[in-house]
């Protein structure tokens, strides 16, 4: 059998050239689909490693809040009530004993923007037993109890600072009035932080 080709109608291929060209392309999105691959099984490992881990918190967490509720419980019952206000009024007490008037005016000196003074101040435990100190402050501007709030901040002593309200001041000299609230953080609790 004899084949006739006539090369006018089928022109001349250099297939080498075409799987070159073809081939180093596909071999390069083919290494660029593993690696893109082998991020993606490391992002999902740790992402499974990430739930399982906040799983355990959450565990743990339910494991506290339910020792939680049976000591309260247990200190809810009528013969454990007198132990209880006694306990909740000294922990009170040492707790506004800590509250040093002196370190707390020192802290205010140091944050203390010109042109804005203390006008009174108040300590008291919040419901989570924290220190936290209501005051009033007067001035001539807003900007000025702002970047009170701002140095408060800042500052080691005071924490969750924020302006409770504004008024007209009352006082000649100054024209407005804040009510400022913040948490008081007392120095012995600073050094058990570090």
């Amino acid at each position: 059998m004899r084949l006739d080709i006539n090369l006018a109608t089928h022109a001349y291929e250099d297939a080498r050239r075409f799987w070159f060209r073809w081939g180093t392309g596909v071999a390069l999105l083919a290494i660029v689909t593993l690696g893109l691959l082998g991020i993606t099984i490391s992002g999902w490992f740790n992402a499974r490693q990430d739930h399982q881990k906040i799983s355990q918190l959450r565990a743990e967490i339910a494991e506290r809040d339910q020792e939680r509720a049976t000591a309260e419980a247990l200190l809810n019952r009528p013969e454990n009530r007198a132990m209880r206000e006694k306990s909740q009024y000294l922990n009170e007490l040492i707790a506004r004993k800590s509250f040093s008037w002196t370190k707390a005016v020192e802290g205010l000196e140091k944050v203390m923007p010109p042109k804005l003074h203390l006008v009174s101040i108040q300590p008291q435990l919040n419901e989570d037993n924290q220190l936290a100190i209501k005051m009033i402050v007067a001035g001539d501007s807003p900007e000025r109890a702002i970047e009170l709030v701002r140095r408060m901040e800042d500052s080691k002593h005071f924490r969750e600072t924020r302006i409770d309200s504004q008024s007209r001041a009352s006082q000649p000299g100054d024209n407005v009035q804040f009510e400022i609230g913040a948490l008081y953080i007392p120095s012995h609790e600073q050094e058990a932080r570090r």
